[in-house]
Order: C-alpha cells, then structure tokens, then sequence
C-alpha cells in the first residue's frame, strides 16, 4: 500500500455529555471526501483514541469505515498499552473492513530496544494478517525514540511486513535519511502540517495531519505549488498553515481545532478530559484571530 497526497487525522465526535457521537461521522466523512483527501486516519491523537475505551474505539472505526463505503482508504490506529489489546483491535479493524492499521508502541512499559519495538509490532500485526501496517512514531509523545533510519534497517530484515510509518517529529533530516534509502520497501508519511513544504522536499509523496480536515484547500495549493516548482508561491502558502497553527496553539491545541471544525460547519463537540474545552470567550478569541489571517477565505 502506497498513500499520495493529504490523509486526514479524523476527530472523534463527543456529545455535550462526553459521549461518543456517531450521528456527525456521515456528514464529516462526505465533506472530507469531497475536499479531495485520500485517505482517512481514525483513532488517532487527534481522535483521542488513547482516550477512549476499547468498545468506543471499536465503535469510531465502524462508523468511519461505513461512512466512507469504500471511496477512499481508511486507516485505524490501534496502538494501546496492552499489546494484546492492541492486537485485538487490529483484528477488529480486518474484520469490518479497514484498509490499513496503525499503532503506536507501548508508552508505560516502553520497548527497551528496537528489537522489542518490532517484536510488539510483529504481535499487533498478527490480529489483521491481510492489513497494511503503519508504525506511527510520534516521540514527543509516546517518549519511544529510536533512530528511525536504525529501525527501518533492522526492520527491513526482521520485521518486512511492515508497511511504513507515519512520522510525526520534525527531524527532517532523518525523514530524508529514511525516504532516501528506503522508500522503495516503506511507505513514510509525513505528519507534521506546519512543516508539510519541508516533507515535500524531503521526498514526502503522502502526509498525515488534523489540519487537513478544516483546510484541505490550503494543503492541495502547497502540494500543487510545489510540484510546480513555485517556491516562493508554496512559502507564502506554507507560511499561512504556521500562521494558523500558531493561532490556535495558543490555547489547548486539540480543543482549539474542534472548535474550528465548528467554525467551518463540522461540529465534532467538545474534546474529553484530561483536555478541557475552550472558553466562549477563547472560541471568540480564536475566531477573529484566524479572521485577520483570512482563513476562512483561504482555507478550502
């Protein structure tokens, strides 16, 4: 499996309450489809997925894979503390007919090597035999930070199953590193949308982000400028995407983008605990901020 273009990280809609709430998911998936994304990651950090219960995740994948019907991939993140878990969920993905997992390492226990690393991976993978893999490595989170070139090579021999990864860091010389001497044999999807110019040039050909479900529009002129070989045109527009995340990461940066999903006429909610939401005031704030940014002109 090889994904080109933007892959939206999908959010996890909550009821006032703090349930899940399947009933926006259709509507999320159909303009997300019709923006042009090629693929979906659901259960993801900018689903909460670690914040959720098993049965709840189990359910978000369900309705994700429903809603899109097949027009465009989806892949569930499955990562969990308990690998067994974790292998169970990706069954349960395989089963409903999800086209590729994910998952992040353990982060209690961490793997103490790279070896242990694949080892987890390998028993994840075992639930969905018939699934394309993704390694999601997200260090500044999950605190799991081998050399990624190191871990692809010793993949490469003992772990070939492996898919690729979705690599959320900002050492882009590493990603290059990896692109330049294994692309060949993995899929590296890049992750961070502030960034997404510097993947490009990196040799990203496909990129995981949240940013993209609210502004797809922005994401495909970069891409497109840049094939293009219009730099100074694909600056300006990458510069926009750090504007706007610079707005919102102001605030609680999960939070802050449900609330734009709003703006735009995606309501998802509020987020779960530990996050809180934003105040009105803050909501209030964060709207005209994005206003002198233009980004409801620019945006799709």
């Amino acid at each position: 499996m090889q994904l080109k273009g933007l892959v939206a990280a999908t959010f996890t809609p909550f009821t006032a309450e703090g349930r899940i709430d399947r009933d926006p998911v259709g509507g999320m998936v159909d303009a997300l489809v019709a923006s042009g994304v090629a693929g979906l990651y659901v259960n993801g950090s900018t689903g909460e997925g670690v914040s959720l219960t098993g049965n709840e995740r189990r359910q978000m994948a369900e309705a994700f894979v429903e809603a899109v019907s097949g027009r465009i991939p989806v892949i569930v993140q499955v990562g969990h503390n308990s690998v067994q878990e974790a292998r169970e969920l990706a069954e349960h993905a395989q089963v409903i007919g999800a086209d590729a997992i994910s998952a992040t390492p353990p982060t209690y226990f961490r793997p103490a090597s790279i070896g242990l690393l694949l080892d987890s991976l390998r028993e994840i993978m075992r639930g969905a035999p018939g699934l394309p893999f993704y390694y999601y490595h997200i260090p500044r989170i999950t605190g799991v930070d081998f050399d990624l070139h190191a871990l692809l090579t010793q993949a490469a021999t003992d772990l070939p199953e492996l898919n690729g990864v979705k690599y959320t860091a900002q050492s882009i010389h590493e990603f290059q590193a990896c692109r330049a001497h294994f692309a060949e044999q993995f899929d590296l999807l890049y992750g961070c949308d502030e960034m997404l110019l510097s993947g490009l040039a990196a040799g990203a050909d496909g990129a995981v982000g949240s940013t993209y479900n609210f502004a797809p529009g922005l994401y495909r002129r970069i891409i497109e400028a840049y094939r293009q070989r219009e730099n100074e045109a694909a600056r300006e527009l990458q510069l926009l995407s750090v504007e706007m995340v610079q707005a919102f990461v102001r605030y609680p940066a999960l939070p802050a983008q449900k609330a734009m999903m709003e703006m735009v006429g995606m309501p998802v909610g509020p987020p779960r605990l530990p996050w809180r939401d934003l105040t009105a005031q803050e909501k209030k704030t964060l709207e005209g901020d994005l206003k002198k940014l233009g980004f409801f002109e620019w945006r799709d």
